[in-house]
């Protein structure tokens, strides 16, 4: 191909026949290229007041590729503009576009050229190729909304203009000069610039790293993992932006840091992610490019401090749910406020006796109501794990037909049955029924579906949370309310420690046991007489003859969790996405096994996840029994586990364990470990990888969280998360330091069998942390209007106080852009 002499600019026209010939069209333009200079003084006014066509451009779509280099002329420019070229020319007639390409900068000075392109394209070199007026042009031309898209080294371009900076949303520092291979992370499935790409995209490029990480600030749409190459100085760590859009000053800028290689303009993968980017920045298609910016949403507390001695707006929070009316009502576990007694002496009757709130907010008035109230054992206040108690009222569902029949689903810990010579009591799951008139609930109208033996002398990890499924099954979360205080944070295995002959350190008689029903997830079908029957896939159906027979319970859909207080069912797919808090260990142990691990799993089918055998993605613990358990027996087989504990009334031979997606320890997300011919780990932290740099433990307290489901038909507007969060899972942590407080995609061909999640962002901005902010994440849903609500335990314990509150989360970046009437072609509209 000839080249023109570099001092020499040049314009391209491109054709078909160019195209297909492998040439350029003849330069058209003359003038002299732009080149290095000294900065401009940023107080020199601005040397045009051009007027463009609002928005530039029209249905005959032109796109101006921009080239000039105050360097030697990057290769990647042919290709570049070959790419560009053959993009225009293929595809759908309605997202054709005819490209021109210059490196003369007086384009942008000529106000009746400069408003025939609908977009820009910059293909750049580094330095300062535009001067004042100039740059003055283009700054006009995206203010008559004229769309701009930045390739590689378009972000070098400009380097003493801030409003340039803004344009292009970052600057690179020290980066990595070879050409390496590494992996795409696309987290916007929506974007046409993304949403047909791989979820991990593996491609070789040049890899800017960024003085400043914009995301927040700009939207961003894919990120490149840095585990996957070699960052070196100045990496940006788990959050590396590569490509992102935002609308700006009028008009709309895509910049991607990818492109740094001529052999990226050959890839179709590459070629598709332009494509999007210039349909979106010529108006040919919308696209929302703003709805990971910080500022576009507004976090609101929405209930007031409660007034002395009464708790009329907020309980001890510990749970809500969303009515389809929009109502939201929320539970108090029933830990008391400071002006009430804490009873702990076990020959008091009124031993632990609280009160259970069930709140309910109504956004049409802003008012809340008390509904109504259970007299729940829960309330004993601090200590260790022989005074607390996390019993009460736990979990709060309601059924499919809430607006026809108006039943609630609770489930709690009645008072009333507790067994003090025993330390024993009872949970119930109980359909009442609520008044929507007045939003009380009627306590006449209990009918007790189910219940189950709960050990009350030793704390903690009681569960709670539940969910219906679209078949009208009801998934209950057990916890598993053992001590792993007597096996140094480990395992939780210890078969000593008992009250009254039952054991209170053995999660093994519990959350192992596959004939008991804590430390599970339960599936049954409520029927309307306040009986339950069970569905077809438990993992038990309560008849197994092995061993036996009588070792089941078919009630099991889950086992092997330890206090799973919040789980979710995505009605789209059914998916069942469970959290759960880990035992006490600091640190993994070569004797014991893994550190605690908080753990979040997408389940996908009945099954074994582990506790209190194996976590992780099935690192093992060792075994350890009577009569000595300090000495370690031999390491857990997570592929088939055995349930040899005195305390055991279940099978011995256990299902395999299924992996977690999620896990994660004060060291860091993910830790995996090199392991022996027989697989077990080396659990040393010299040789520790973590799998998931995005999150890290300390506290740990897991507190999952809603899938999300956008629906144009419904919600409201003015209020409602975007569709770029539609089927991303929100996984959080009670606390709000370095743990998690993301929104995470999974891999369809994985989930549910222990496949990492590919792409996570942080929510730490979006629903707000730190002392003034949502400190204590205790539970979110989505209301029916798109909004998100968030429960704010407080700042105690075991108790309510005045930062204990309902918060909501409200989006208010507007819809897609551009708007319908600024498309090019109306008919390309999607």
């Amino acid at each position: 191909m000839h080249r023109a002499p570099h001092h020499r600019s040049r314009t391209r026209f491109g054709t078909a026949a160019a195209l297909l010939a492998g040439t350029m069209a003849a330069s058209l333009l003359g003038g002299t290229a732009a080149t290095a200079g000294p900065p401009p003084d940023p107080r020199a006014p601005a040397m045009t007041t051009l007027s463009i066509p609002s928005p530039p451009g029209g249905a005959n779509v032109r796109v101006l590729v921009f080239h000039a280099s105050a360097t030697e002329e990057s290769p990647t420019v042919d290709a570049g503009i070959a790419a560009i070229e053959q993009i225009g020319l293929t595809g759908p007639a309605a997202g054709r576009f005819r490209t021109e390409a210059t490196d003369d900068a007086s384009v942008f000075t000529d106000a009746e050229k400069l408003g025939r392109y609908n977009a820009v394209v910059f293909l750049t070199g580094g330095g300062d190729v535009l001067d004042p007026e100039q740059e003055a042009g283009l700054e006009a031309y995206m203010e008559a909304g004229g769309g701009f898209v930045g390739i590689h080294d378009a972000a070098r371009t400009e380097p003493y203009s801030d409003w340039f900076t803004g344009l292009v949303g970052a600057r690179p520092t020290t980066s990595p000069a070879a050409v390496q291979r590494a992996v795409v992370e696309v987290g916007d499935r929506q974007h046409p610039a993304t949403k047909n790409l791989p979820l991990n995209w593996k491609r070789p490029d040049k890899w800017f790293n960024w003085e400043a990480n914009p995301s927040g600030s700009v939207h961003t749409v894919a990120r490149v993992r840095e585990g996957s190459y070699q960052p070196g100085q100045g990496a940006n760590g788990w959050d590396h932006p590569v490509s992102w859009c935002r609308d700006y000053d009028g008009g709309r800028s895509f910049y991607t840091g990818m492109g740094g290689t001529v052999d990226s303009f050959s890839e179709t993968d590459f070629r598709d992610h332009l494509r999007g980017a210039l349909a979106w920045a010529s108006r040919i298609s919308q696209a929302d490019c703003k709805a990971t910016i910080t500022a576009n949403y507004s976090a609101q507390r929405v209930t007031r401090p409660n007034q002395p001695g009464r708790n009329d707006q907020i309980g001890e929070p510990h749970g809500l749910v969303a009515a389809p009316d929009g109502r939201i009502l929320y539970i108090g576990r029933g830990g008391a406020d400071s002006s009430r007694p804490v009873v702990t002496d076990w020959d008091d009757p009124d031993i632990g006796k609280g009160t259970g709130e069930i709140h309910v907010y109504d956004p049409k008035t802003g008012q809340v109501t008390l509904a109504g109230a259970l007299t729940v054992f829960g309330n004993k206040g601090g200590g260790d794990e022989l005074t607390k108690n996390e019993e009460g009222l736990l979990g709060i569902e309601l059924d499919p037909d809430f607006p026809a029949n108006g039943w609630v689903y609770l489930h709690y810990t009645p008072h009333s049955r507790i067994d003090r010579d025993t330390r024993m009591a009872e949970r119930y799951v109980s359909r009442f029924t609520l008044d929507p008139a007045t939003s009380t609930l009627d306590p006449a109208s209990e009918k007790v579906l189910l219940k189950w033996p709960v050990q009350i002398h030793s704390c903690c990890h009681a569960g709670g949370g539940m969910a219906f499924d679209s078949r009208g099954n009801l998934y209950i979360a057990t916890g598993d309310n053992n001590s792993s205080g007597f096996s140094s944070g480990y395992s939780g295995n210890n078969p000593q420690p008992n009250f009254g002959g039952v054991s209170f350190a053995d999660a093994r008689r519990t959350a192992g046991n596959t004939n008991n029903l804590n430390g599970k997830i339960l599936r049954i079908h409520p029927e309307d007489d306040g009986t339950y029957t069970l569905p077809e896939g438990n993992l038990f159906t309560g008849e197994e003859p092995d061993e036996g027979g009588g070792k089941t319970r078919g009630e099991i859909y889950v086992m092997g969790v330890r206090n799973p207080a919040r789980i979710f069912v995505d009605a789209t797919t059914d998916v069942l996405y469970a959290g759960w808090v880990g035992p006490d260990a600091g640190s993994p142990s070569a004797v014991w096994g893994p550190a605690k691990y908080d753990t979040f799993a997408a389940i996908t089918q009945a099954g074994n996840h582990g506790w209190p055998y194996c976590m992780g993605n099935n690192q093992p613990y060792r075994d350890r029994n009577l009569p000595d358990p300090g000495l370690p027996l031999g390491w857990y087989d997570c592929t088939g586990p055995k349930n040899e504990s005195p305390h055991n009334d279940g099978l011995v031979n256990l299902p395999p364990v299924t992996p977690n997606t999620i896990w994660y320890a004060p060291q860091g997300g993910g830790p995996d470990y090199p392991r022996d011919a027989a697989g077990v780990p080396s659990y040393s932290l010299e040789q520790q990888r973590l799998l998931l740099p995005w999150l890290k433990g300390g506290g740990q307290a897991a507190m999952n969280g809603p899938v999300y489901r956008f629906d144009a038909a419904k919600g409201d507007p003015a209020v409602r998360w975007p569709a770029y969060w539609d089927g991303k899972w929100f996984v959080g942590d009670f606390y709000d330091g370095e743990q998690p407080r993301h929104a995470v995609l999974t891999d369809p061909r994985t989930v549910g069998s222990g496949g990492l999640p590919v792409h996570a962002e942080s929510l730490k901005k979006i629903v707000p942390v730190g002392t003034d902010g949502i400190r204590n994440l205790m539970d979110w849903k989505f209301a029916p209007d798109g909004s998100l609500y968030v429960l704010d335990y407080g700042r105690g314990f075991f108790t309510s106080d005045s930062r204990s509150a309902l918060w909501r989360v409200t989006y208010r970046g507007g819809g897609p852009t551009p708007a319908a009437d600024r498309l090019a072609r109306k008919a390309a509209q999607r």
